[in-house]
């Protein structure tokens, strides 16, 4: 899970890892350089499974802070669940699924989103179906694909970076190859569905965590960056616990905290139903 949050979403520290330095000495070790180019799909493929799939379901308490141009701080409190819609008794399924998912988002604070809750079915190579609860209307809202570039709950991740973008969706260019990282140039293959024109993660290359993403627009200015701020091993698994998206136009950014990240507790599926849009599953909530 990345956030789960690679998103908010992605869940994931190793130390703070930057592409300008090498990884932190408890960073994982950079992987040997080969002969041949590597395959660029396999990378994207590799990171977006360390970033969303690893272990067949998980849960996290995030904390985030949405501080604005002027430094004024807004906080979020919430639970994030997801689970791997890998068939049953698919032994491989940890090392390779990357098909449909479930994320539960529940909001606790403060006090006027308590409650509030953000339900995603992800269908790589679809549409998403996304739902909104507001308590205070007693509404569930279906969120359209069209919204899934706008502001998740106020900050500077959008409900995309919550359960994560289709591999598929955009075409993939390997431009560097450094001691630690890969480097990826990445083009939108429907341009009209995004307010990007590219972007371009930095991934390391042993763990394939994500650590830094950066966004251009069709002017090729960066406009909007994502930084992995730490990273640790939960279970196994490399975990961003800690990372930030930044609005450079607006000079607003969004840190995330993840706490209390565990892997395979098995989640049942009908938690991942409109009931429990507003009526939480409090005995997977802690």
């Amino acid at each position: 899970m990345k956030p789960m949050i690679p998103s908010v979403f992605a869940l994931m520290l190793i130390g703070a890892l930057s592409p300008a330095q090498e990884p932190a000495p408890a960073a994982p070790a950079a992987a040997p350089a080969t002969a041949s180019a590597p395959d660029v799909d396999a990378i994207v493929a590799a990171a977006n499974r360390i970033g969303y799939y690893q272990g067949k379901d998980g849960r996290a308490q995030v904390h985030m802070s949405i501080v604005d141009a002027q430094g004024r701080e807004r906080e979020r409190e919430m639970t994030i669940l997801r689970r791997d819609m890998a068939p049953a008794g698919d032994a491989d399924a940890d090392d390779a699924f990357a098909g449909e998912q479930r994320f539960y988002v529940r909001f606790h604070r403060p006090a006027d989103v308590d409650g509030t809750t953000f339900l995603v079915w992800k269908k790589p190579g679809e549409d998403d179906d996304r739902w909104l609860y507001l308590p205070a209307l007693d509404l569930v809202k279906r969120i359209s694909s069209a919204d899934k570039r706008s502001s998740f709950v106020g900050s500077q991740f959008y409900y995309e970076d919550v359960s994560g973008r289709h591999v598929a969706a955009d075409e993939h260019r390997l431009v560097e190859t450094s001691k630690t990282y890969h480097v990826v140039e990445s083009v939108p293959r429907d341009k009209a569905s995004v307010e990007f024109a590219s972007y371009k993660m930095w991934i390391h290359r042993q763990s394939h965590v994500v650590v830094k993403v950066e966004y251009r627009d069709t002017e090729g200015e960066v406009y909007r960056t994502y930084e992995a701020l730490a990273v640790k091993e939960i279970q196994g698994h490399p975990t961003v616990t800690k990372a930030r998206m930044s609005d450079l136009r607006t000079k607003g950014t969004t840190t995330v905290t993840y706490a209390d990240v565990t892997y395979d507790i098995g989640l049942p599926e009908d938690i991942f139903t409109e009931r429990y849009l507003r009526r939480a599953p409090r005995q997977y909530m802690k």
